[in-house]
């Protein structure tokens, strides 16, 4: 009786988690096609205002902490890259962004512990560590991709690796065949609303619901049964925390669950500072596999961009992880402003409110 209920529950699961990744699949197809319909000219207003790398890094940043989802930004950032309406240079500053404004989420959880000093010190420094951690990966390889356009230039050419069988093999025909059907279905869709434009606002809505609902089902079925037995695994060591952080945030899809998880473990004492950020790190390399989902039967421009966006986070974190002085870095700079938020805790609200809304907007406004 227990084995015939266990496999009912698996069945469950599977059915749950496979309908779940189809709505994520089909709301990015719909994307793809919406945005290919979209008129010329607000394709060369995009490309205008994302020309300039630095407003294309504060967008991504103020559109993630916007909806508090880089899984969502990465993937309409997949889609445009698909759909021609973006290119690499443009795309790859947005996904950096993206991985910085990801850390809101736990910011405004911290923020729930505020009435009380030493808690609330404790919270915010597990928010803002990954923070930190995006921010300085971001200083060090944005002025390099800049220069040397390294991201882009490495990501086509292990996205050649990748697309190679793919595209290349028998099996091209029924890849083929399976995309012609997606387009045919998406594009009668479009000729009934009779609206491009509104068809794009319903496919970004889609597939901030079909994330949310993968997340959902992801967390109820795995974590939110065994909490307490998951705080004792994941912190035993620093590779068993990289490795669970990772592969939690690539089951959830979303860095913004499992970091915010993270935050009352150590406001309340429960796991040290120094022993969750081998976690933060694993999670920003598992939130990638969103990305690459999205990528899944585009071009091979998508794929790149997916790729760019795990050697993003891959170098940041060999950089801020193994290398023995800058792995210091992240802890001194969170500690430090850890200290100056217990003696004025209105320094906790003034940084959310400058670093994830007023540069951004500031920045974008002034380079109109």
């Amino acid at each position: 009786m227990t084995k015939i209920t266990g496999t009912r529950q698996v069945i469950k699961a599977v059915i749950y988690i496979s309908s779940a990744l189809v709505f994520f699949l089909v709301s990015i197809d719909l994307l793809v096609t919406s945005l290919s319909y979209v008129g010329n000219d607000t394709v060369r207003s995009v490309l205008e205002v994302t020309a300039n790398p630095f407003v294309s890094l504060f967008i991504g940043l103020l559109i993630t902490a916007l909806i508090q989802s880089s899984s969502t930004t990465t993937s309409m950032i997949v889609a445009m890259v698909a759909s021609g309406s973006l290119e690499m240079q443009q795309a790859i500053p947005m996904i950096m962004g993206a991985n910085i404004g990801t850390t809101i989420t736990s910011n405004i959880v911290s923020l729930s512990y505020i009435t009380d000093k030493p808690v609330f010190g404790r919270a915010f420094s597990s928010a803002t560590i990954h923070d930190h951690f995006n921010i300085l990966t971001t200083i060090v390889l944005f002025p390099l991709q800049l220069k040397y356009n390294f991201l882009e230039l490495i990501s086509v050419k292990v996205s050649a690796l990748l697309t190679l069988s793919s595209f290349d093999s028998g099996g091209a025909d029924y890849l083929s065949l399976f995309r012609l059907g997606n387009l045919m279905i998406n594009e009668r869709f479009i000729d009934i609303v009779g609206n491009a434009v509104v068809v794009l606002a319903l496919s970004v809505v889609l597939l901030f619901a079909s994330i949310k609902l993968f997340t959902k089902i992801i967390y109820k079925l795995f974590i939110g049964s065994g909490a307490a037995k998951v705080e004792k695994l994941i912190f035993k060591n620093p590779f068993k925390s990289f490795g669970w952080g990772a592969v939690a945030t690539a089951s959830l899809q979303s860095s913004s669950v499992t970091t915010s998880f993270i935050v009352p473990l150590v406001a309340t004492s429960k796991i040290p500072l120094k022993r969750i950020y081998p976690f933060i790190v694993g999670a920003n390399i598992g939130t990638t596999i969103t990305a690459l989902l999205a990528a899944l039967f585009k071009s091979p421009e998508a794929i790149s961009i997916a790729v760019a966006h795990v050697l993003f986070n891959l170098i940041g974190g060999v950089l801020f992880l193994l290398v023995p002085i800058l792995n210091r870095l992240p802890l001194f700079l969170t500690n430090f402003l850890a200290g100056l938020v217990l003696r004025y805790r209105i320094i906790s609200v003034v940084y959310i409110i400058m670093t994830f809304f007023l540069l951004p907007f500031a920045f974008i406004y002034l380079t109109k």
